[in-house]
């Protein structure tokens, strides 16, 4: 019983140190944030521990960018590994108990051709119709003890091969989640990388053009500031339904961090990204947002878009730089607009960086 209190003070201090901490940073108190102060008053995970530490001793404070970035580099893969853990001990549970029946049913074998050999020797040597009955009644008893044995067999690798097929989609869904932006439906970053590497390798194998686009919702950290975060998450979904009514087929569409999203368009040349990329803007441009609990409307949001075309002897790093650097001259341009690297602005922004 002392042990049990122990362990509830234990837990409640923590409980009150996560409390404490997004009550001074002023943060929402939803659950994920929750988790990575309850990790971080544990101290049992040292490299979240030590990046929260000097990014608040960078910036004192952590934005909604650095929480989500926490949360997915030190936490959410613990997570993934965790239920994948499970699912791999469940496989392994299920082949020692096939592992089991098999071992009875080769027993089972053994001892059948043990009784058939020795079928074999007194039927040579039977002298009487009564012995060679008792013989038959034999062979007919271990005959009917073997085909229940091989049922028995037969129906426990049926429940297997269902249960192991379905282990086998839970480890495919857990693969696609731990790809997928939770909030938006998205690819994360983690499936952007992945992705924007292959494109990358066959685009410069075949030949074939590829193109990115880059693009940050304008103005994202007053709709936080003004309406809260849950209404910067309806901006960040609202987005992402967006990408997701205009982008089809082989295109790769991510959230690429916080407000910052990505497309990955291949045989596509620029004019053509160009042609996506308005589209995607105008889109976003179309939806009004309205806040959910009063029905109030807040406005129209709008993106700045980047876009860059990969070229020969590139690789990622340079096609993602230029794409940024397009990016940021739109918004250092007025915003709401698309900036390539064939327009002037770019050459601009990119002179600027240089120096």
């Amino acid at each position: 019983m002392v042990k049990v209190l122990d362990e509830h003070e234990r837990t409640m201090a923590f409980a009150e140190v996560a409390l404490g901490q997004i009550r001074s940073l002023r943060q929402t108190a939803i659950p994920r944030n929750y988790e990575i102060w309850y990790v971080y008053a544990t101290g049992y995970n040292a490299p979240l521990n030590k990046i929260i530490n000097e990014t608040l001793a960078r910036s004192g404070k952590l934005t909604e960018a650095d929480l989500e970035q926490i949360y997915e580099t030190y936490l959410s893969h613990i997570k993934t590994t965790d239920r994948i853990d499970k699912v791999g001990a469940r496989v392994i549970g299920e082949i020692d108990d096939v592992m089991s029946v098999l071992s009875d049913a080769l027993g089972m074998t053994g001892s059948y051709d043990t009784t058939l050999s020795s079928a074999t020797a007194k039927l040579a040597s039977a002298k009487s119709r009564d012995q060679i009955k008792a013989i038959v009644e034999t062979l007919l008893r271990s005959t009917s003890e073997m085909r229940e044995t091989n049922k028995a067999l037969e129906d426990r690798l049926t429940l297997s091969k269902n249960e192991i097929s379905n282990l086998q989609h839970s480890l495919e869904a857990i693969r696609a989640e731990s790809l997928t932006d939770p909030l938006t439906g998205l690819g994360n970053r983690k499936y952007f990388d992945r992705m924007i590497d292959m494109a990358v390798q066959s685009a410069l194998a075949s030949g074939e053009s590829l193109s990115l686009l880059l693009f940050d919702i304008d103005h994202f950290k007053s709709f936080n500031d003004s309406y809260g975060h849950l209404t910067g998450d309806q901006v960040l979904r609202l987005v992402g339904l967006s990408l997701k009514q205009t982008i089809k087929g082989q295109d790769i569409t991510a959230r690429y961090g916080g407000e910052e999203f990505a497309v990955v368009l291949p045989n596509t040349a620029l004019r053509q990204a160009l042609t996506v990329a308005d589209h995607i803007r105008r889109a976003v441009m179309a939806k009004e947002l309205k806040k959910k609990s009063t029905g109030e409307i807040l406005g129209r949001v709008t993106i700045s878009v980047g876009v860059s075309m990969l070229k020969p002897g590139d690789d990622t790093d340079a096609l993602i730089e230029r794409a940024d650097a397009c990016l940021y001259a739109a918004k250092r341009n007025g915003r709401n607009r698309v900036i390539c690297e064939a327009d002037p602005e770019y050459a601009v922004e990119s002179h600027s960086r240089v120096a």
